[in-house]
């Protein structure tokens, strides 16, 4: 008993019956939610049913979250949750993967892109650019509207899938502190 006394802290409530319910500092039993827009840039398998979705998001950076059995068939929010998706996220704080609780698309780019098979290469190394790129970035706002918009014009499909990567991956490089040279 007194074990579990020390770790009580100071912040206890009673309850019915005498009983001591007891509660951490500072928590007052909600879920540290948040809610942020992103990029999905990779999915891996995690188990039979879970996903880890790694997401380039405006506020926080790149993050790495669980989607709960989005590869069952009647997952509710599965197909939204695919590399390339522009998204509005809402996650809640683990341990050492966050949870994701709830996703709405923002731009559904994904038909527009895959229609296209040199516009789908060219979202493919912009994503794992962008994956790369942005490992402890301080920049991250900045990779995340350069690469929102580069989706944005590979799916408008106006200009040529080539000409959309190479000015993504100049400017993306650039971002990131390295300024290219075209000169000896």
């Amino acid at each position: 008993h007194s074990s579990w006394s020390n770790k009580c802290s100071t912040d206890c409530t009673g309850a019915a019956w005498g009983r001591r319910a007891v509660r951490a500092k500072g928590d007052n039993g909600a879920m540290p939610l948040y809610r942020d827009s992103g990029v999905v840039l990779r999915t891996h398998k995690l188990g039979e049913a879970d996903r880890i979705i790694t997401v380039l998001t405006r506020g926080r950076g790149k993050i790495r979250t669980v989607a709960k059995g989005v590869r069952r068939t009647k997952s509710k929010f599965g197909a939204r949750l695919e590399p390339g998706m522009h998204v509005d996220l809402q996650c809640y704080e683990g341990r050492n993967l966050d949870t994701v609780t709830q996703v709405d698309i923002l731009a559904p780019y994904g038909d527009a892109i895959s229609k296209d098979y040199s516009a789908y290469t060219a979202c493919a190394a912009m994503l794992e650019t962008a994956d790369r790129l942005c490992e402890d970035s301080e920049r991250v706002l900045a990779h995340f509207n350069l690469l929102a918009g580069a989706l944005a014009a590979l799916a408008q499909n106006e200009i040529p899938a080539y000409l959309v990567l190479d000015a993504y991956l100049v400017r993306a490089v650039a971002t990131a502190g390295w300024t290219p040279s075209f000169r000896d």
